[in-house]
């Protein structure tokens, strides 16, 4: 097989293979053999059917495959001989000539690839991240007081005025706390996004963001969603860098740790906030069924991984804050 690679720009690539017919006979002979073997045509035993009867039934499928299987295995060896950072996954070019799917023919692809550049992250005290103590105004503090008194009313429960302060700023103080850590968590990740600059190949991401999701979203849904997408992606590739900056890992007994939580999480959520050991395992095989579910776990621990590490490594300043101007914090 001959490739002939052109380079668009920094990003983009476009590669051309010439599968010729030697690069795929050998490959479609087993496979019809294969097929032979295991037929069950009728009037024949198996194993016994002609071979020109089973390569007039499956000769199509099987060139296809083949002549797929070269592509796949070209394609692969071509971004490891390279050692491309390929972004998504090569896609068929809109410059592909016609195809004619015929036993003996040289074929010609061509394939867009798209790459990310290498790029350095670094983390120290000169990084400065708000960690914000929100306080409720005493006009807020004083209405959510009246709502809970008068809950309590309704439900003819007898409580003391000071039992009900408790109770509210012991619910206060731990819902600001959780609002806090998830907006330190979220800043933090925007100001390594900011910080680090590199190119990405925005227009192959667009075509791609299309084309894998097969019609489940329109070229408009895209454009909409482009920019937050790729805020998203961007966080993953610094994240990564990170990860490898601090020689982090994701073993197994971290994403069934973060299995295991997420499990305790959703029941939770529904009012159980305990539950037998057996119910949460089984719950926890289902999901390692799920490749997605398997990878939204992964990303869950590299971010719990890599935002520990740099909450010890950076500046955290603390800052005083309403729960009003909180809540207006872009």
């Amino acid at each position: 097989m001959k490739l002939e690679k052109k380079q668009l720009d920094a990003l983009n690539i476009e590669l051309t293979l010439h599968v010729e017919k030697d690069d795929y006979t050998e490959i479609e002979r087993k496979k019809l053999a294969q097929r032979r073997r295991t037929a069950d045509f009728k009037g024949f035993r198996k194993g016994m059917v002609p071979e020109s009867l089973v390569r007039r039934v499956y000769g199509d499928q099987a060139l296809a495959e083949s002549v797929n299987e070269v592509i796949s295995k070209g394609l692969q060896d071509f971004i490891e001989e390279n050692k491309l950072n390929v972004l998504g996954e090569p896609l068929g070019s809109e410059n592909q000539p016609e195809v004619e799917w015929k036993d003996g023919n040289d074929f010609t692809f061509i394939f867009d690839i798209a790459t990310y550049p290498e790029f350095e992250v670094e983390a120290g005290k000169d990084d400065t991240v708000n960690k914000y103590n929100i306080s409720a105004s005493a006009k807020e503090k004083a209405d959510m007081l009246a709502n809970l008194k008068k809950y309590y009313e309704e439900k003819k429960e007898e409580k003391s005025d000071e039992d009900i302060e408790k109770e509210l700023s012991e619910r206060l103080e731990s819902e600001y706390a959780q609002q806090a850590e998830w907006r330190l968590s979220k800043d933090i990740r925007d100001y390594f996004v900011a910080k680090t600059k590199f190119d990405l190949p925005e227009a192959f991401m667009k075509r791609w963001l299309f084309e894998a999701n097969g019609g489940k979203v329109t070229k408009e849904d895209v454009e909409k969603e482009f920019d937050a997408f790729l805020k998203d992606f961007r966080w993953q590739l610094v994240r990564g860098a990170f990860m490898r900056k601090y020689g982090f890992k994701v073993e197994q007994k971290d994403i069934n740790d973060a299995a295991v939580s997420y499990v305790h999480y959703q029941y939770a959520m529904y009012g159980l906030p305990s539950v037998p050991e057996e119910m949460v395992k089984e719950a926890v095989q289902n999901m390692m069924q799920d490749r997605k579910q398997i990878d939204r776990l992964v990303e869950q621990v590299e971010d719990s991984k890599v935002m520990g590490k740099l909450k010890e490594e950076i500046t955290i300043k603390a800052k005083k804050i309403t729960s009003e101007k909180f809540r207006e914090l872009a």
